[in-house]
C-alpha cells in the first residue's frame, strides 16, 4: 500500500475536490462536529473547499493531505493568523481521515507534515478546537498537544444537540 502525505497549492486542492469532500463528507455522517448538520453528502461540500482552494491560493492557509493509492482519504488545515499581531500563530483545522482508511497512522503523519510546513513558514504556534468527547479529542494529546480548557454548548453535533469544545495549543519551534 504506498501512502504519501502532501502540501496542497491551490490547483493541486483544486483537482482534490471530490476526493477531499468524499472524505469531509465520510467524517460528517461518521458524526464529527465540523460546523456542517446532517444530512450531509460530499456534493454538499464542494462548495466549501472551492473556498479553502482559495484560501490556499492566497496564502491564507496550508493544506496536507494523506493518499493512499492516489486517492485523497485524509487532510488537515492550518490558518495562518494574518492579524499584525500574529504573524506567529496558526489554527489548526479540520482533521479528517476517511473511516476506510484509519488505524494506518495517517492523523499522526498529517500532523507532523502540516505542523513542519507551519513552521516553515515562521510559525511557532499553533491553536486548535475540537469536540470535547470525541476521538479526536483523545489523539491531540498523544501528539503533544496541550490541553487549555473546555467551552460548553460551543457548537451542535451534526444530528443536532449541542457539544463543549475542548481548546489545545502546541509551541511548534
Amino acid at each position: 500500500m504506498t501512502v504519501t502525505i502532501r502540501i496542497l497549492n491551490d490547483g493541486e486542492t483544486r483537482a482534490a475536490i471530490a476526493d477531499l469532500s468524499e472524505t469531509l463528507s465520510d467524517c460528517v455522517n461518521g458524526g464529527a462536529s465540523l460546523g456542517f448538520m446532517l444530512p450531509f453528502g460530499p456534493e454538499d461540500a464542494v462548495g466549501y473547499w472551492q473556498e479553502i482552494a482559495d484560501a490556499v491560493e492566497k496564502g491564507g492557509i496550508i493544506l496536507a493531505v494523506a493518499e493512499v493509492e492516489g486517492k485523497v482519504v485524509g487532510t488537515v488545515q492550518v490558518g495562518l493568523a494574518s492579524k499584525p499581531n500574529q504573524p506567529h500563530r496558526g489554527d489548526l483545522m479540520k482533521l479528517l481521515v476517511n473511516r476506510s482508511a484509519r488505524g494506518l497512522g495517517l492523523s499522526r503523519k498529517l500532523m507532523e507534515a502540516v505542523e513542519a510546513e507551519a513552521a516553515r513558514r515562521g510559525r511557532t504556534l499553533l491553536v486548535l478546537d475540537t469536540a470535547t468527547g470525541s476521538d479526536a479529542e483523545k489523539i491531540y494529546p498523544r501528539f503533544g498537544w496541550e490541553r487549555v480548557g473546555v467551552i460548553p454548548d460551543y457548537a451542535l453535533w451534526p444530528q443536532g444537540g449541542f457539544c463543549a469544545t475542548t481548546l489545545f495549543y502546541k509551541r511548534i519551534a
